[in-house]
C-alpha cells in the first residue's frame, strides 16, 4: 500500500496492520516529504492546522526511590551533575504561579509533576489544593504525573479538577524489566486504569531511543491503541550523565520523524505530542513533526531545557499553523508577546543527608 492508502485506512476509521507500520519506520529518505503528507492528511482531518502547547511544572523533583534507567532523578543512580539529588515540594502558591505563566504562554495545559514511586498524602493535598485553585482562576487544563495511583487518590485529583493524568509506559513489555526493576510494566498498565475508572483522561506514551527493537516500538504503539488512550507524548531519549542509559547515541531525525508518523497514523484521532528531546534530535526539522503531531511541551522538560515560548510560537506562526486554547478556540501564535520568558534555570537541588554516626 502507499502511504496515502495507509492514510486512507485511519480516515476511514480502519486499523493499519503491523507490518504497515513497519514499513512506515523503513520508509526511504526520498518518500519521507511523502510519509509526512500522508500522516498530515490525518491529523488534519482531526485537528486541522490547530498546535496545542502543554507546561510541565517540576512540583517535586529528585531523590526519586525507582530505578528508571533513563532518568537522572533516580536516587540509585549517580547522576553527578544530574539531579539525583532532591528539590522540596513546592508550594500552593509556587504551582499556581506556574500556571499563570503557562496562560500566558498559551498554553492549553499546564502539567504538576513529582519524582516519586506514588504521591504521598502530603503531596497530594498540595497538588489538589493548587488545582482547585487553578481551576476557579484560569481557564487551562490541567494534568498531574504523580507516579502510581490508588483509586481513592484518583478519585481525590478528579474532585479537585485535574482532567488529565500522565503515566507513560516507556517501552514494550518486553523490553521494559531490562530498563526499570522496582515496578512492572504492568503496574503502569494499571495506573492507567485507575485513572481511566476514575474519569480522567490518560496520557501514556514513551521513549523512542531505549535500546528497544523494533518490534518493542510497534509493540508499544499497539498497545497504547489496545488501552485507548487519549493523548501520547513521544519522547526521544536524551541521556543523561550517571544513568545507566549515558551514552546512548541520539535518534537520527529521520527516524524520529518517521516515528513520529507511525504512531500517528496507528493512531489517526489521538492527541500525539512531539514532548522530550524534539529540539536535540530534530534539530532544524523541529517544523516537520507539527504535520504528524498536534502538540508539543514548550518551556522546557523536568530535567533538560527546551524551547522557550517565544521560539515555539515563532516556529508555529512560521509553519503556517496556530494555537489552540483550552476553551477550544483557535488563535495566532504571537512571538512578539512571547520575547520575556528567559529559558527557566536549573532546579536548586539538595543531596540526601548521611546519617551521624557518634563515637
Amino acid at each position: 500500500m502507499t502511504w496515502s492508502a495507509l492514510a486512507d485506512v485511519a480516515l476511514a476509521g480502519g486499523t493499519i496492520s503491523r507490518e504497515d507500520a513497519r514499513r512506515i519506520l523503513h520508509a526511504p529518505e526520498d518518500e519521507l516529504l511523502t510519509l509526512l503528507d500522508a500522516a498530515f492528511r490525518v491529523r488534519r482531518a482531526h485537528w486541522g492546522r490547530r498546535v496545542s502547547l502543554h507546561v510541565l511544572e517540576n512540583a517535586k523533583i529528585g531523590a526519586c526511590p525507582e530505578d528508571c534507567g533513563f532518568c537522572s532523578q533516580s536516587s540509585k543512580h549517580n547522576a553527578g551533575s544530574s539531579p539525583s539529588g532532591e528539590a522540596p515540594m513546592k508550594t500552593v502558591d509556587e504551582l499556581v504561579a506556574g500556571a499563570r505563566r503557562a496562560a500566558a504562554a498559551r498554553a492549553k495545559r499546564y502539567c504538576m509533576v513529582t519524582a516519586t514511586r506514588g504521591p504521598s498524602q502530603r503531596d497530594l493535598d498540595t497538588i489538589c489544593e493548587a488545582a482547585t485553585r487553578i481551576k476557579a482562576e484560569l481557564d487551562i487544563e490541567l494534568c498531574a504525573s504523580l507516579g502510581l495511583l490508588t483509586d481513592a487518590k484518583a478519585e481525590r485529583l478528579v474532585a479537585s479538577g485535574v482532567d488529565r493524568f500522565n503515566h507513560n509506559l516507556e517501552t514494550s513489555e518486553r523490553h521494559y524489566d531490562q530498563i526499570v526493576s522496582t515496578h512492572s510494566w504492568k503496574d503502569r498498565v494499571e495506573t492507567i486504569r485507575t485513572a481511566q475508572r476514575a474519569g480522567m483522561d490518560t496520557c501514556a506514551g514513551g521513549i523512542v531511543g531505549l535500546g528497544e527493537s523494533e518490534d518493542d516500538l510497534l509493540d508499544l504503539a499497539f498497545s497504547l491503541r489496545e488501552l485507548d488512550v487519549d493523548s501520547i507524548p513521544v519522547n526521544f531519549l536524551d541521556a543523561r550523565e550517571g544513568t545507566p542509559l549515558a551514552g546512548y547515541p541520539l535518534v537520527q531525525p529521520g527516524f524520529a520523524l518517521r516515528a513520529l508518523c507511525m504512531f500517528r497514523l496507528v493512531h489517526p484521532r489521538t492527541d500525539l505530542r512531539v514532548a522530550g528531546g524534539r529540539e536535540i534530535t530534530l534539530r532544524a526539522l523541529q517544523a516537520f513533526a507539527l504535520y504528524p503531531a498536534n502538540s508539543i511541551f514548550t518551556q522546557g522538560y523536568l530535567t533538560t531545557g527546551g524551547a522557550t515560548p517565544h521560539a515555539d510560537h515563532q516556529m508555529i506562526r512560521d509553519a503556517g499553523f496556530e494555537l489552540e486554547l483550552a476553551s477550544g478556540e483557535g488563535v495566532p501564535a504571537e512571538p512578539e508577546k512571547m520575547i520575556e520568558f528567559a529559558p527557566r534555570p536549573a532546579p536548586t537541588l539538595r543531596k540526601p543527608s548521611l546519617p551521624q554516626v557518634r563515637g
